[in-house]
C-alpha cells in the first residue's frame, strides 16, 4: 500500500520541461506517486516520445506543447488544463535556459530571452495555477532553480540573475500564499548527469574536475532530483513553504579541495 503521507493520488500536475532531463524524472516520480501529470515542453515529437515510455510504466500522463516564450500560451495552457480537470493541484516550474555570455559581449538580447522564459514565464504559470489552487485552498508550486541561485559565477549573469530572481519571486509567494493553503518552494539542482550538460561533460577532466570539489565525489543522477522534487509536492512538505532547497551533493554548502591542490 501507497504510503499515504507522499501519496499524490487523484491529484492533477503540470511540469514543465518534462520530455527529458531533470523534468522528466520529476514528471516520473510524481506520476509513480498516482497524480495525472501533464508533461509540457516546446518540441512536440520528444514530448509524445517521452509520455510514451511513462504510459508503458503505467503511469497517467497528457502532454501539452507550447513555448514558455509565448506568454499567452502560458496563460491559456493552465486555464485549459484546470477548467478541463476541474483541479489543479500541482504546478512544477522546471524548464529554463542558460546563455554561456562574458560581459563584454553580453547583449539585452540575450538578457531578455533569459529573463523571459527563465521568470516571467514562471511568473505567470504561478499567477494561473494559484488561480484554481486558492479556490480549493490548496496547491503545491515547485520553481526549480539551480546552486546558481545561492551562488554566482562567471560569463552567466543572465543566468544566475535569474535563478536568483526566481528564489526572490518563490519567497513573495509563498508569503501570499501560504495562508491560502497554497506552499511555494525551490528546488535548486547541482550538476546532474543529463543531456543538457552533454556539452561540457565533453570537455578533458570536467566532470571529474568538478566531482572532486563535490563531497559525494561525484554527479546526481536524474532519479535524485525526481524523488526530491515528489517529497516537496506531498502532504509530507506540509510545512515547508518559502525554502529554497539546495541538491547539489553538498557544493554549495561546504569547501572542498582536489586531493592533489
Amino acid at each position: 500500500m501507497m504510503n499515504k503521507r507522499f501519496s499524490l493520488e487523484g491529484q492533477v500536475a503540470v511540469v514543465t520541461g518534462s520530455s527529458r532531463g531533470l523534468g522528466f524524472e520529476m514528471a516520473r516520480a510524481i506520476g509513480e506517486s498516482g497524480a495525472r501529470v501533464y508533461m509540457t515542453a516546446r518540441g512536440e515529437q520528444q514530448l509524445e516520445e517521452s509520455a510514451d515510455k511513462l504510459r508503458a510504466e503505467g503511469l497517467d500522463v497528457a502532454v501539452r506543447a507550447f513555448d514558455l516564450a509565448d506568454g499567452a500560451a502560458c496563460v491559456s495552457v493552465i486555464k485549459e488544463i484546470g477548467e478541463t480537470e476541474g483541479r489543479l493541484d500541482i504546478l512544477v516550474n522546471n524548464a529554463g535556459i542558460n546563455a554561456w555570455e562574458p560581459l563584454k559581449d553580453a547583449t539585452t538580447a540575450t538578457w531578455d530571452r533569459v529573463m523571459g522564459t527563465n521568470i516571467r514565464a514562471p511568473y505567470l504559470l504561478c499567477r494561473e495555477a494559484a488561480r484554481f489552487m486558492v479556490a480549493a485552498g490548496y496547491g503545491r508550486i515547485v520553481n526549480v532553480g539551480s546552486a546558481l541561485a545561492v551562488v554566482g559565477r562567471e560569463n552567466v549573469t543572465a543566468y544566475v540573475a535569474s535563478k536568483h530572481g526566481l528564489a526572490g519571486m518563490t519567497r513573495a509567494l509563498a508569503a501570499e500564499l501560504g495562508g491560502k493553503g497554497v506552499t511555494v518552494n525551490m528546488m535548486a539542482p547541482g550538476y546532474f548527469l543529463t543531456e543538457i550538460n552533454t556539452t561540457i561533460l565533453a570537455r578533458p577532466g570536467y566532470e571529474k574536475g568538478v566531482s572532486a570539489r563535490i563531497p559525494l565525489h561525484r554527479w546526481g543522477d536524474p532519479e535524485e532530483a525526481g524523488g526530491v522534487v515528489a517529497f516537496m509536492v506531498s502532504k509530507a512538505s506540509s510545512y515547508m513553504n518559502g525554502h529554497v532547497l539546495v541538491v547539489d551533493g553538498g557544493l554549495t554548502e561546504t569547501f572542498v579541495l582536489p586531493v592533489d591542490a
